[in-house]
């Protein structure tokens, strides 16, 4: 991932996630790289204090690859939700832990098939649960 635009995460999910990557099948994986890395970057916030316009863990939010001009609607969700056909993608994914905590208007940078970049905008976000007022999910 190329983008290194400042980050917001919710202290909730990256608990959560930490927890997630104490397993050891994914303790020293290239997912478990990622998301460490995303976290040394990140500003940490309470989840009362996420602001709304963050893709946060079970957000949906709308993308566009700026590529292709294709529109995308994906939720960020735990491993065990996740079903790329029907958009909802791993936060242990290359693009779901590009993806988190993310604002609209912000892009990332991210390989797609046959060795192309895409690079995905985030437009807008339908469902965010701190916004929401789902603060423990």
């Amino acid at each position: 991932m190329e983008t290194q635009s400042p980050i917001t995460l919710s202290r909730l999910d990256v608990e959560r996630i930490e927890s997630l990557l104490e397993n050891p099948a994914l303790h020293d994986s290239p997912a478990a790289e990622r998301l460490r890395a995303e976290f040394d970057r990140a500003e940490i916030v309470e989840p009362k204090d996420m602001p709304a316009d963050v893709v946060s863990m079970n957000s949906s939010a709308d993308c566009v690859d700026e590529a292709s001009n294709k529109h995308y609607t994906l939720t960020l969700v735990y491993p065990r939700d996740a079903d790329a056909d029907a958009g909802r993608i791993s936060v242990l994914a290359p693009v779901g832990s590009a993806l988190l905590g993310l604002r609209v208007g912000q892009a990332i940078d991210w390989p797609g098939h046959g060795g192309r970049t895409l690079r995905l905008k985030v437009t807008a976000i339908h469902y965010q649960p701190e916004a929401a007022g789902d603060l423990h999910r």
